[in-house]
């Protein structure tokens, strides 16, 4: 097996891969009928539910020692209004990446870790124009803040990989 595969732990087969990045589409209180309801918006990297419930998009990055690769998961995190509204005011401005981090609750369900990733602690970092921010777990003991802090190997790159490419 070349670098560019691993065999799957879920159905044994041989991918391609494996994969550096997972994605949600959206929030996980997002549902599909309110995309033509007044007050709720979502595009790649914001969303409003109701005029009252507040998201930005970012990366939850996890370093890959023994590849030297990152692997990311693309969530959302939930805002405060002022929060978001600063964000959103800023989106375009160069030398945004100097803003104070945003507080916020991580608002995706991530499969394979346990106690749930729903509400985890998040300070959101802004990156320079054409970057998605960056998520910073509170640094507690929950699974994905310590791999957070401490990285993952390839090994379980591909455990993530075999969980999500089934689901």
């Amino acid at each position: 097996m070349n670098t560019d595969e691993f065999a799957c732990g879920t159905c044994g087969s041989t991918h391609s891969g494996p994969p550096l990045s997972f994605a949600a589409p959206a929030p996980d209180l997002w549902l599909p009928e309110m995309a033509d309801t007044e007050g709720c918006l979502l595009d790649s990297d914001l969303c409003v539910i109701s005029g009252e419930r507040f998201f930005i998009r970012g990366l939850i990055e996890l370093p890959v020692w023994d590849t030297g690769e990152i692997f990311t998961y693309s969530m959302w995190v939930s805002l405060s209004r002022p929060n978001f509204t600063r964000a959103v005011d800023i989106w375009e401005q160069p030398g945004r990446e100097d803003e104070p981090p945003y507080f916020g609750w991580l608002s995706n369900e991530i499969a394979g870790y346990t106690p749930s990733t729903l509400n985890l602690k998040t300070n959101v970092h802004t990156r320079p124009v054409g970057q998605p921010p960056y998520i910073e777990l509170e640094p507690t003991g929950h699974p994905l803040a310590i791999e957070q802090r401490a990285g993952i190997f390839r090994s379980r790159v591909e455990e993530i990989a075999s969980l999500h490419l089934h689901r």
